[in-house]
């Protein structure tokens, strides 16, 4: 334990007190830091990076195309080319085979937040899946962040340059 001596000045007297800290540590080789608030395994899917090419996740892989993550897996979204045009409830429908639901769907709309249709919402809510809604970047930052505190989020994300998916 070291101890440092703090000089405190008063009109006419001098005191002196001690303050006690932990002395440092050393350590023959790094730490690893535990994320106290995820479970034992990190989410194993996580963005890096959103550009115009794609979506860029941790490991490297862009998906350049329209992909919802769910409990911790990746899935190629088939949406239509014009956002919200010809958009129903069976591109959503996978939402309603996921055991357990996902309290949070983040959903990205690209280079900017617009609004899903009244139709969708209402359809999110009846499976009692609340809905965040923003564009893209921010939506990848979101999911990181709720996934990282092990939160049971899916993430619904469009890219900057709509593509079909090919076969």
């Amino acid at each position: 334990m070291s101890a440092f001596i703090i000089h405190r000045f008063r009109p006419g007297s001098l005191t002196r007190r001690a303050l006690h800290t932990t002395g440092i540590r050393h350590v023959d080789s790094p730490t690893a830091f535990t994320n106290m608030l995820a479970g034992d395994v990190p989410p194993p899917v996580q963005v890096s990076s959103v550009t115009s090419a794609g979506i860029q996740l941790a490991d490297g892989l862009v998906l350049p195309s329209a992909c919802i993550f769910l409990d911790g897996k990746v899935f190629l979204w088939n949406v239509p080319s014009h956002l919200w045009d010809g958009w129903g409830r069976e591109h959503l429908s996978v939402f309603e085979t996921a055991v357990p639901k996902p309290e949070i769907l983040v959903f990205g709309t690209g280079r900017r937040m617009e609004l899903p249709p009244l139709s969708i919402r209402g359809y999110l809510k009846e499976m009692g899946i609340q809905l965040d809604i923003m564009d893209t970047r921010n939506a990848c930052s979101t999911y990181n962040l709720l996934a990282e505190e092990g939160r049971r989020v899916a993430a619904a994300l469009l890219p900057y340059t709509p593509r079909p998916w090919q076969s």
